[in-house]
């Protein structure tokens, strides 16, 4: 046995490639949803029907491009290959996919179908409304990732980082994922009455707002299948997959809204905890 202390073994040049892979096939899925959106984009006012399968393919990228972007970071932690070329290709990467697509994707599938609709002074606005919230989201999936990267590069130790337990606003992932889901719950046929455009604007920018908010999602950092309770991990993980397989529309969509609602529940009930907090102190305030 050498007496000299063993030297951890330094990771193999071809292993950095792996998370970038996984980056790459993002930045491809973003890419490939921006060109079927746009493809749709040319078709809606002529042929919603024709447009649908591209708004769905745009959707579907988006979604492989959720599931290659929890994996690239993952990945290189375990193999110890984290480094800082990777994370900014990782947040260029979700700009495109995560920010831009998206955003393009909710203007053209949720508003430009209902622009040939009779000119009154509601629907006439329709369009520059939607060009400014689609941007919006643009701006707030931006901001989120430079605030993000801000975090990550903080000298405290990681367990103490801002984001180590919990997101720092909705991840843009899951903003993306968000939009993507309701599309795909359509099969990808567009909204043709302009009364819904309204609220789908008004809830395009509601997740926009969650972005840039201070509201707390949890991260699934923490999430390690080698402790006991890793079966149960395992058998939950199965049965999403296999909903996902065969139901792909509503269960994607369950699952993004009840993550976007974990974040305003957090946030609910940590105020009415306060204030129950504070009835008492009143109260005793007032006795004396």
């Amino acid at each position: 046995m050498s007496p000299w202390p063993s030297r951890p073994k330094a990771p193999r040049r071809g292993a950095y490639l792996l998370p970038s892979f996984f980056t790459m096939a993002n930045i491809f899925c973003g890419y490939f949803a921006l060109t079927e959106a746009f493809k749709a984009g040319q078709l809606v006012a002529l042929d919603p029907a024709a447009a649908a399968p591209f708004f769905d393919a745009a959707a579907k990228a988006i979604g492989f491009a959720v599931l290659f972007d929890g994996m690239d970071g993952r990945i290189a932690r375990l193999m110890g290959t984290s480094s800082a070329f990777g994370m900014e290709l990782d947040s260029l990467a979700d700009t495109i996919t995560f920010g831009i697509a998206p955003a393009f994707l909710a203007l053209t599938w949720g508003v430009q179908a209902v622009l040939p609709a009779p000119e009154t002074g509601l629907v006439r606005n329709l369009g520059a409304a939607g060009w400014i919230v689609s941007f919006l989201f643009v701006i707030c999936s931006v901001a989120r990732l430079a605030r993000f990267n801000i975090h990550s590069n903080s000298p405290a130790p990681r367990s103490e980082r801002p984001e180590h337990k919990h997101f720092v606003g909705l991840p843009t992932p899951a903003a993306a994922g968000m939009v993507a889901a309701i599309v795909h719950v359509y099969s990808g046929n567009p909204m043709q009455e302009w009364l819904w455009v309204p609220f789908w604007l008004l809830l395009v920018l509601a997740i926009s707002l969650l972005m840039v908010s201070t509201w707390r999602y949890y991260s699934f950092k923490e999430l390690d299948l080698r402790r006991k309770r890793k079966f149960a991990v395992v058998l939950v993980a199965g049965v999403i997959v296999a909903g996902i397989w065969f139901y792909s529309e509503p269960v994607l969509l369950v699952i993004a809204s009840a993550y976007l609602l974990s974040g305003v529940y957090t946030k609910l009930s940590h105020a009415l905890r306060r204030g129950h907090a504070k009835e008492p102190a009143r109260a005793e305030g007032r006795s004396n």
